[in-house]
């Protein structure tokens, strides 16, 4: 009789990755899930849908996920304050993004007086909107009004229902409004060219007791990152892009997908570029989000060790 000696491999551990939407910018998340790759680094993703990005920040701090990638003011604003967030990795460095506007609004100035969708007061979009308008000379609170509206499907459909008059939306979400007659008046990537825009973050505790985990779940995201960014791969990572973003429209998906890889949105090696994590602090403070004083504290948010021992 043979007996069978062979050892079977460890189930993977289970991570509770946060995020509001989950949407485009976490393409190279689902690429890497999806090709086994997590798998591949012993990790099993549980997914942690929050609708919001303040509410992804809030369920790490509340140990209701383990990581999230999310826009990383949240975790900032915590570090500065003596709190346990703590930024490890990026996730994608530019904005993809257009200011829509119904079809009777045609410029910048225009918005004067008028609703703008945001998914946070304090976090992500709000944030853009203040700087591109500002440009225009227009100034919050005063000139225009800020509505709560949520991420970024949430406000395309405001703005149809007339509940908005504008709002920032990612590609290929902008590409569909312009489509249907809405106007395109400013592109927040010319105002903000290199910005951290999402990134990857934990609390500190957590992240030194799973240090091993978090940095093969960052080997395996930087591998989807590759992936999402190689033309060449794009037989794999547009089908799911489009399944995330415009299941309908494979045409509109191809556009986004293209617009996003050739702005460069997702970092190689999921770097955090000292320019990028500056204008983030840099936004933060001019939008009274932050104190100049802290401007240098603020950079050791970021702590770079999981990045150095993922990339060795």
């Amino acid at each position: 009789m043979t007996i069978d000696t062979t050892i079977s491999p460890p189930a993977p551990a289970a991570l509770r990755l946060a995020g509001g939407a989950q949407g485009f910018n976490w393409l190279p998340v689902f690429v890497a899930d999806e090709l086994g790759l997590f798998a591949k680094h012993g990790i099993a993703i549980e997914y942690k849908r929050f609708g919001s990005v303040d509410k992804a920040t809030s369920a790490v701090l509340e140990d209701e996920a383990d990581l999230a990638i999310t826009p990383p003011e949240g975790a900032v604003a915590d570090f500065v304050k003596g709190g346990e967030l703590r930024i490890v990795a990026a996730n994608a460095v530019r904005l993809p993004m257009s200011l829509v506007a119904r079809p009777e609004i045609h410029s910048l100035a225009d918005l004067k007086g008028k609703k703008i969708g945001t998914s946070s007061l304090t976090e992500g979009t709000a944030i853009y909107t203040q700087i591109v308008l500002a440009s225009e000379g227009l100034r919050y609170p005063g000139d225009y009004e800020f509505v709560l509206a949520g991420i970024h499907t949430k406000r395309w459909e405001a703005l149809q229902a007339g509940e908005i008059d504008c709002a920032p939306q990612p590609a290929p979400w902008n590409f569909l409004a312009e489509d249907q007659g809405y106007n395109l008046i400013g592109e927040i990537n010319a105002f903000i060219p290199e910005i951290l825009f999402t990134a990857v973050m934990g609390r500190s505790s957590w992240l030194q007791a799973n240090r091993d985990m978090v940095i093969r779940f960052i080997k395996a995201l930087i591998e989807g990152h590759a992936i999402t960014n190689s033309p060449a791969r794009q037989d794999l990572t547009l089908p799911i892009f489009q399944r995330i973003t415009t299941p309908e429209s494979s045409t509109l998906a191809n556009r986004g997908l293209e617009y996003m890889r050739d702005m460069g949105m997702w970092p190689d090696k999921l770097a955090v570029p000292e320019n990028a994590l500056g204008t983030t602090i840099d936004l933060m403070i001019r939008a009274h989000l932050l104190e100049e004083a802290l401007r240098s504290q603020a950079l050791h948010a970021f702590d770079a060790s999981y990045l150095d021992a993922a990339w060795v």
